[in-house]
């Protein structure tokens, strides 16, 4: 191999070289040093979740912004609800008066006496609990619902609901969703790491260095907050998680078997770890820009998670593909061969292992007749993507977690005894002055059982008119109602009125989530096909490639959709699960055939259009299928989370990326690309840019190694 010249070469050599791996090794310590007291004050800037996840210029959006200039917008509100089948006794009352008491001294303001249902058969008790800072919050809430479930009469049920009691829920989920993903996670990729590489010690090495590339993350990502004013969401975490560990595992494998190739031909593992740099990186690093772009696409959607995802997402994206190509290669040339023990990869002995005559075997049989072989594939794909029609989207309340938490029950005994709407009510904020007018608007609307008296802010110039709506709030009813709301209240002059509330954010979530759709899918295409052209110089390839991953989404959600009515139980699939699952199979569908491409491209150069697709299937075939493994198993763990839109994502992701692994990186794109011969290629031609390497699994001659090695054997 020609030595590097040029300013890429040598970048894309240093972590490899004998020097260079001290300095890599260096700087990555310093950059730990630096990232540890920057990471643990994250959490600090986390916004809360609520506000951040609703769509952008929506005037429930505008109404919660609101809250804070009202004398309770501080406040977090507790409603707890004590409700007994066969009515309330003396004792059940006596039981709530004292929690009432207790109460006090947890909350943020009075505690008035408890409100009796019509039917005799409830009380409620309102805590007002202080939101300002958010670990009181949910440490104040927990001792409610401790206090509340606490020595209850026999028959006595008690429930905290309300805003505090869904804060409390969700932030427990969320805790015991992380732990439990990040425990499951590493487990998993470990097991499948061991048995890939067989290997007492090297399986560690991909886990330890995206557990620096998680660290670093999370202190670009506190800078850029802190610096240049980027919105953290907590409930990213867990996403952008699973999403770091999946891809940096796949760059590292797909980096370390470029490793061993090489060290089967070089004695010196300085230079095989440079060749195997060169080779490999540019390959990992399309793959990236593929999946940071798709995801700063995001930067243009209306939906809070979607466009704080974004830039979470892509920072985490570029810092795994940092310590993958930087200090990864740097440990392992440090260690040496030894790590790969018992298996020791040793020059001049490239003898074709299992893998290779799979894959020789599949690679001849596609060979044979690729025109049916893809025509079948395509066929398989549509069938599986019929699944998907009649898809409904939009879960209500009662399944958009597993199970029933404390605060959904709550809301059940409530609307069990008390208007539906009764925790939840329709906000409308307008001019303080035009309050009475917009009292006068709700009173008489259809759908509404009670408004409350006009609340002014602490300024005096805004005022908010609560209406408690007769029907459940994620209800279509309770949807109807806030329409009339909305047209009602419009219609009063000079009152610059904003509806809010529960149901209105479900309303303009949905539609944003709508307007995501149109806006981001087309620029991820767009982003990836750029991204494509520009690895591969062709524009046949990207196009082929592009239809395979879009057909494979659809039949992934069809596979889903089944599992979910069929075997879970969901009534519809979540809002979020179109736009992030397609922008994740995209971009990691792709992913692999950028890894694929890449490999024949090169072989291609080297031996002609038909040799080139089958060397380069039967050298990419076991590695790629093991990264897809791996990172379909990463996102499978998001089945262990409580929210079913995790679940719903997890699966779809996982089944999108074993249908790209196994059929259409494996048998379809090889055969599009045998089919089409080479103007596969057009309007390019790939040339060869090294000396020809030797053919799969070749047994080379000792004296030709040494004359290549630069050094002795390690």
């Amino acid at each position: 191999m020609p030595r590097p010249h040029s300013w890429a070469d040598r970048l894309l050599t240093l972590p490899g070289g004998r020097k260079g791996k001290w300095l890599t090794l260096i700087a990555w310590l310093i950059t730990v040093a630096v990232s540890v007291p920057l990471a643990g004050q994250l959490s600090g800037i986390e916004k809360d979740e609520l506000t951040v996840e609703l769509p952008r210029g929506a005037e429930s959006t505008d109404v919660a912004g609101l809250a804070d200039r009202f004398a309770d917008g501080r406040i977090s509100l507790g409603i707890v609800v004590y409700a007994h089948a066969d009515g309330l006794t003396a004792e059940d009352r006596a039981k709530v008066a004292a929690d009432v008491k207790e109460y006090a001294a947890l909350a943020a303001g009075p505690v008035e006496p408890a409100r009796p249902s019509a039917d005799g058969k409830a009380l409620t008790v309102l805590v007002p609990l202080d939101k300002e800072d958010s670990t009181a919050l949910a440490d104040n809430a927990k001792k409610v619902r401790e206090r509340a479930t606490a020595d209850r009469p026999d028959g006595l049920e008690a429930k905290l609901t309300g805003p505090a009691g869904n804060s409390l829920d969700a932030t427990d989920a969320r805790e015991s969703t992380g732990r439990a993903l990040t425990v499951i996670t590493v487990l998993v990729v470990a097991a499948l790491l061991l048995i890939t590489y067989r290997s007492a010690i090297l399986w560690l090495l991909p886990l330890l260095i995206v557990g620096v590339a998680l660290l670093t993350t999370q202190a670009v990502s506190y800078l850029l907050a802190k610096g240049f004013g980027l919105t953290v969401g907590g409930g990213n975490e867990i996403v952008v998680t699973a999403l770091l560990f999946g891809v940096g595992t796949d760059y590292a494998m797909l980096l370390l078997a470029r490793y061993r190739e090489e060290l089967r031909v070089h004695d010196d593992r300085h230079r095989a770890a440079q060749i195997a740099s060169r080779r490999a990186v540019p390959a990992i690093a399309a793959s990236a820009a593929t999946v940071s772009i798709g995801l700063l696409c995001l930067t243009q959607a209306d939906v809070g998670f979607n466009y704080t995802l974004g830039p979470s997402g892509a920072i985490a994206i570029v810092c795994g593909l940092a310590a993958m190509t930087t200090l990864f290669p740097a440990v392992l040339v440090l260690l040496g061969r030894w790590v790969f023990w018992p298996n020791v990869p040793r020059a001049a002995v490239a003898v074709k292992n299992a893998d290779h005559r799979l894959w020789d075997r599949i690679g001849g049989r596609i060979s044979r007749r690729p025109r049916p072989v893809w025509i079948g594939s395509a066929l398989v794909l549509a069938v599986l993507a019929l699944g998907s029609l009649g898809l409904r989207t939009g879960l209500d309340d009662d399944h958009l977690v597993v199970g029933k938490p404390g605060s959904i029950a709550g809301q059940d005994l409530l609307a069990a005894h008390y208007p539906a709407g009764q925790s939840r009510p329709a906000q409308v904020i307008s001019r303080a002055d035009a309050a009475p007018a917009i009292a006068a608007s709700l009173k008489g609307i259809d759908g509404i059982a009670e408004v409350a008296p006009a609340e002014k802010s602490t300024d005096g110039t805004l005022a908010v008119t609560r209406a408690v709506l007769k029907d459940s709030a994620d209800s279509e009813a309770a949807a109807r109602t806030v329409d009339r709301i909305r047209t009602a209240v419009h219609a009063v002059p000079d009152a610059d009125a904003k509806v809010g509330g529960p149901t209105a954010m479900a309303q303009e979530k949905a539609e944003a989530q709508a307007h995501d759709r149109k806006v981001v899918i087309p620029l991820v295409l767009a982003v990836v096909f750029l991204v494509l052209v520009a690895l591969l110089r062709a524009l046949v390839a990207p196009l082929l490639l592009m239809a395979t991953v879009v057909l494979s989404y659809f039949a992934a959600l069809g596979i889903s959709r089944q599992l979910f009515q069929h075997v879970l139980g969901f009534p519809a699939v979540d809002v979020q699960v179109m736009l992030i699952g397609f922008l994740f199979l995209v971009a990691l569908g792709v992913d692999y055939n950028i890894f694929l491409i890449h490999r024949i491209r090169e072989e291609v150069g080297h031996r002609g259009h038909h040799a080139g697709v089958l060397s380069g299937l039967t050298s990419t075939g076991g590695v790629i299928t093991s990264a897809g493994a791996v990172l379909a198993a990463t996102f499978a763990a998001l089945t262990t989370a409580p929210q079913v839109a995790f679940i719903e994502i997890g699966i779809v992701v996982a089944v999108g990326v074993l249908i790209d692994t196994f059929l259409v990186r494996s048998v379809l794109v090889p055969a599009l690309a045998l089919d089409v011969g080479r103007r596969f290629w057009w309007p390019g031609r790939p040339a060869a840019t090294d000396a020809a390497p030797p053919a799969t699994g070749e047994r080379l001659a000792p004296a030709a190694v040494s004359a290549d090695s630069g050094g002795g054997r390690i």
